[in-house]
C-alpha cells in the first residue's frame, strides 16, 4: 500500500510542476521587466530616482487591489473545470472578464484623484511633479492589467498556465526593450524619462492584452454571450456576488504590498547602513520568492479543481505535493544565501559597498532562507483557501497578524535600537516568524474546510468526501 501512495504521490507532484511551472517561468519573466524598469530610473536622474519609489508604490497598491478582485476569477474558473461543466467554465471565465472591465472603468474615472495623491506629501514639487506623470500612467496600464488578469485566470484555471506565461513573456520583452528606448531616447525612440517607463509598460501590457484575445477559444465566447443575453437582472447580481468575493482578495493584496513596504520604512529607523544593507537584501529576497508565488498559484488551480469536483479529500495530496516541490526549490536557494551571500548579493548593488552595509547585508542574507519558507507556507495557504472562496478569512488573518502583530513588533525593535544596524538580522528573522505564523493559520483552516466539505464559491455547501475508512483525509 505503501508503493501505492508513494507512486500516486509522484504522479500529483509532477501535475503540481506541470501546472506550476509555466507560472513561475511567467513570474520570473515579470520581476525582470520590474528590476528593468527600476534600474532604468535609478540610472536616468536623480529626480526620477527619488520620485520612482513613492510613484511605484502608490500606483502597484491600487493595481494590485483591482487585480486582486480580478484574480478570484481563477478560482470560480477551476471550480467549473473541475465539475466538467465546459460551458460553466466559459461563463465564469466571462463574468469575471466583465467584472474586470468594470474595475478598468473605475481605475480610469478615478485618475483626477490619483494623480492628485503625490501632493499630500511634504516632499519636493519636482518630484510630486514626476509622481503625478508616473500615476497618471499607471491608471492606464492597470485598468489594461486588471483585464489581463481576469483573462490569465481564466487560462489558469482550466490548467493552460503555458499560454499566460508566453504571452506574459513576450510582453515583458516588449516592455523591457521599450523602457529602455523610451527612458533614455534610445532605438530611436523619443526621450521621455518617467513618462517613458509608464508608456513601456503601458504597451507592454497592451501587447499581452491583444495574445490573451487571440488565444481566446470559441467556447469563451460563446459562454460571453450567453452570460450578456441572460439579461441585466441576473448580471448585476452575478458580479456583485463576484465582487463581494473579490473585494477581500484585493484588499489582501493591497495590504501584502503595503506590509513589504513598511518593512524597507522601519528599516530605515536603523540608519542608512541598515537602509542600504537592506535595499540590496530585500531585493534578493524578490528573485528568491517570487517562483514560490507561481508555485502557489498552480496549486490552487488544482485545489480549487477539487472543490469543485466535490473532491475535497483530494486537497490534502495535492498540498503535500506543492510543499514537497516548494521544499525542495527552497532547499536550494537556502543553501546559496547560508555558504554563497556575497555571490548572490553583488549584482544587486553590494560590489563597492562599505564594510558596514556589505556585513549587515550578508547577514541579512543569511537568515532570508526563514522567510522563504514563511512565505512558502503564507502564499500557498492564501491561495489554497481562495480556491474555497475564504478570501475574508484571508483579509482579516493578514489584517491581524500583519499590521496587529507583525509591524507594531518590528517597529518596536527599530525605535528601541535606532543606529543599530545589527539588528536587521534579527528584524528579518522575526519578520518570518510571523509570516509563517500567518501560513499556519491558513493550514489550519484548510484542514477544516477540506474535512467538512466547505465551498463558498458554490451557492450550497457539498458534502464532505471521505475515504475508504469513512474519514476524511487531513492536511
Amino acid at each position: 500500500m505503501r508503493a501505492v501512495w508513494t507512486r500516486a504521490d509522484l504522479s500529483l507532484a509532477r501535475e503540481v510542476v506541470r501546472v506550476s511551472l509555466p507560472l513561475m517561468f511567467g513570474m520570473a519573466g515579470n520581476l525582470v521587466m520590474m528590476l528593468v524598469d527600476r534600474i532604468a530610473l535609478a540610472r536616468y536622474s536623480d529626480a526620477t530616482l527619488m520620485a520612482s519609489g513613492p510613484a511605484v508604490f502608490t500606483g502597484m497598491t491600487l493595481i494590485m487591489f483591482a487585480t486582486g478582485i480580478a484574480g478570484i476569477t481563477r478560482s470560480y474558473v477551476a471550480q467549473a473545470h473541475g465539475r466538467g461543466d465546459r460551458d460553466g467554465t466559459a461563463e465564469e471565465g466571462a463574468a469575471g472578464v466583465l467584472l474586470a472591465l468594470g474595475l478598468a472603468a473605475a481605475l480610469l474615472l478615478a485618475t483626477p484623484l490619483v494623480v492628485r495623491i503625490p501632493e499630500l506629501s511634504n516632499r519636493p514639487a519636482a518630484s510630486t511633479a514626476l509622481e503625478s506623470v508616473f500615476l497618471a500612467w499607471s491608471v492606464r496600464f492597470g485598468a489594461v492589467m486588471t483585464v489581463n488578469m481576469a483573462l490569465a485566470s481564466y487560462f489558469n484555471g482550466t490548467r493552460r498556465t503555458r499560454i499566460p506565461m508566453v504571452v506574459g513573456l513576450i510582453g515583458q520583452g516588449v516592455g523591457v526593450i521599450m523602457d529602455i528606448g523610451l527612458v533614455f531616447g534610445t532605438f530611436g525612440l523619443p526621450e521621455l524619462g518617467m513618462r517613458g517607463s509608464g508608456i513601456a509598460t503601458f504597451l507592454a501590457v497592451s501587447v499581452m492584452l491583444a495574445g490573451y484575445l487571440v488565444c481566446l477559444p470559441r467556447s469563451f465566447h460563446a459562454g460571453f454571450a450567453r452570460l450578456v443575453a441572460g439579461g441585466t437582472r441576473e448580471l448585476p447580481v452575478l458580479l456583485g456576488r463576484r465582487l463581494r468575493k473579490g473585494a477581500p482578495a484585493g484588499g489582501s493584496s493591497g495590504l501584502e504590498e503595503l506590509g513589504h513596504t513598511s518593512v524597507v520604512w522601519i528599516t530605515g529607523l536603523l540608519g542608512p547602513v541598515a537602509l542600504a544593507a537592506n535595499n540590496v537584501a530585500l531585493s534578493l529576497n524578490y528573485v528568491a520568492i517570487i517562483p514560490l508565488i507561481g508555485l502557489g498559484v498552480g496549486c490552487s488551480v488544482l485545489t480549487g479543481n477539487a472543490v469543485g469536483g466535490n473532491q475535497h479529500a483530494r486537497v490534502p495530496s495535492v498540498l503535500r505535493a506543492t510543499l514537497a516541490v516548494g521544499s525542495a526549490y527552497v532547499l536550494v536557494i537556502a543553501f546559496f544565501q547560508v555558504f554563497l551571500p556575497t555571490l548572490l548579493l553583488s549584482p544587486f548593488g553590494l560590489d563597492g559597498a562599505d564594510a558596514a552595509t556589505t556585513d549587515a547585508a550578508i547577514g541579512a542574507s543569511r537568515v532570508l532562507w526563514m522567510y522563504a519558507v514563511a512565505f512558502l507556507f503564507s502564499m500557498v495557504g492564501g491561495a489554497v483557501l481562495e480556491s474555497f472562496g475564504l478570501t475574508r478569512f484571508v483579509l482579516l488573518t493578514r489584517i491581524g497578524v500583519v499590521w496587529g502583530l507583525s509591524v507594531p513588533t518590528l517597529l518596536a525593535l527599530a525605535l528601541t535600537h535606532r543606529g543599530n544596524s545589527g539588528v536587521l538580522t534579527f528584524i528579518w528573522a522575526v519578520y518570518a516568524l510571523y509570516e509563517g505564523a500567518m501560513g499556519c493559520v491558513y493550514f489550519r483552516r484548510i484542514r477544516r474546510a477540506a474535512a467538512t466539505g466547505e465551498n463558498h464559491l458554490a451557492d450550497a455547501e457539498p458534502a464532505p468526501e471521505r475515504n475508504g475508512e469513512g474519514d476524511v483525509e487531513h492536511v
